[in-house]
């Protein structure tokens, strides 16, 4: 049978909080979810709510839909074999689990590289290790751009000694759109011995995540930012829990294996309907792949697509979405370009290997406050701040409070709504 890839309009109307009336462009901070994983998310607490492992056939099918996602999970970010996936509720949370696991193997004098350009999530927690006796270094910024470089006087590798243990960094400001070079980095950390913890969050929705590639040993995104339930997941590499020298050891029950990886990282265990929710994204990525049709309210309990759901489908579908959203990043730009008094925060290339569609800016006179407020009265989400990418503000000069203009951009976004915006920005901004 021939599928004929969705059109924008037949993507959209998987999303039925598309049609609420505002337009999102806000979705750094949070993405849509399709109706097909509510579906998936209520039909599972309506049938199948009960707790796993007890034997009877309900909790068999809960008990498979917890695994099933798991295993969707770790081909997601192409890591079967090499790693597990631990599902929890927030990527702050988990960064935290996995910092707390690594605190007991710090000696006094063990370094700890975090990034000036990062999200607090992944800077706070390791910081919070000098207790433990860590030093903690910086990878800083150009204070000019918020850029990042991997030689040279603020690069990486003047950050890095033999002491080095933990390298934490953001694959893509959630604040620039900058996209970092997650390889080059982790070459550079592992070459001097340390480990290599990626915060995906900014990066998760918009390009396919490939640990193997990258070879980092921990990576760490927001499910909820990706079209999915709102929920945390952190892909450890075998060998980062089983090393040698440092072997890690999750917080939950003692009585649960040091090596029974996910569960001993997952306080409480992961949320069983927001695993049923991960297990129907697969069919979004089929769908947006061209490899099935548009059936928004078609059934997706049984949790099939996310066995048959396979890694060229995953990097077909997020292709499909760099696609889409390359002209709406292009757009936003160039409207932006227009306006001399405007200050782009981030990269001013609109190339999709260089960022993604999350785009900050401010102006030489104009509050963000007042720019913000004049989109919510033209009906468009979007917001001000310092997306809690607080110490990189500071780098830059920037007030956190009332910090950057940010628009973001995904898949499902349209050029004609940012010619909305930017029409009701227009006279502001002038």
């Amino acid at each position: 049978m021939t599928i004929t890839p969705p059109t924008i309009d037949a993507i959209r109307s998987l999303y039925p909080g598309l049609a609420a009336g505002t337009v999102l462009l806000e979705n750094a901070g949070g993405s849509q979810v399709p109706l097909l994983v509510a579906d998936a998310i209520r039909d599972h607490m309506l049938a199948d709510y009960v707790q796993l492992g007890a034997g009877y056939p309900a909790s068999d099918r809960a008990t498979a839909t917890v695994e099933r996602a798991h295993r969707f999970m770790d081909r997601f970010v192409n890591g079967e074999g090499i790693g597990r996936t631990v599902l929890g509720a927030s990527s702050t949370a988990l960064t935290h689990v996995l910092a707390n696991a690594v605190a007991p193997t710090i000696a006094a004098g063990d370094e700890i590289v975090v990034c000036e350009q990062g999200h607090e999530a992944n800077i706070g927690c390791w910081v919070a290790l000098e207790r433990m006796g860590a030093r903690v270094r910086w990878w800083s910024v150009d204070p000019a751009t918020g850029s990042l470089s991997l030689d040279g006087a603020n690069g990486l590798k003047s950050a890095l000694s033999e002491r080095t243990r933990i390298v934490a960094f953001p694959h893509v400001s959630n604040l620039l759109g900058e996209i970092v070079d997650v390889a080059g980095a982790t070459r550079l950390a592992h070459e001097v011995g340390a480990k290599a913890v990626v915060d995906g969050v900014a990066f998760a929705p918009h390009r396919a995540i490939d640990v193997a590639a990258w070879h980092c040993d921990a990576y760490v995104w927001s499910t909820y930012k990706v079209y999915g339930p709102h929920m945390g997941a952190m892909f450890l590499r075998t060998d980062m829990v089983d090393d040698d020298r440092h072997p890690l050891e999750g917080p939950n029950h003692f009585f649960i294996a040091r090596d029974e990886v996910p569960y001993k990282f997952e306080l409480g265990g992961a949320s069983h309907e927001g695993c049923a929710g991960l297990c129907a994204l697969a069919r979004l990525l089929a769908i947006l792949a061209g490899e099935d049709e548009i059936e928004a309210a078609a059934p997706c309990t049984t949790g099939a697509h996310a066995e048959t759901c396979g890694r060229p489908t995953i990097e077909k579908s997020f292709e499909a979405m760099t696609d889409l959203e390359a002209p709406v990043q292009a757009r936003l730009l160039e409207r932006l370009a227009t306006h001399s008094k405007v200050r782009l925060v981030g990269p001013s290339s609109a190339a999709v290997a260089d960022r993604v569609a999350t785009v900050s800016f401010l102006h030489e006179s104009k509050d963000p406050r007042e720019i913000v407020a004049a989109a919510h009265a033209a009906g468009v989400g979007i917001r001000h701040g310092h997306m809690y990418a607080h110490r990189l503000c500071t780098a830059m000069g920037i007030e956190p409070d009332p910090g950057v203009v940010r628009v973001s951009a995904v898949h499902y976004n349209t050029v004609a709504e940012v010619d909305h915006l930017m029409d009701a920005l227009d006279p502001v901004l002038a």
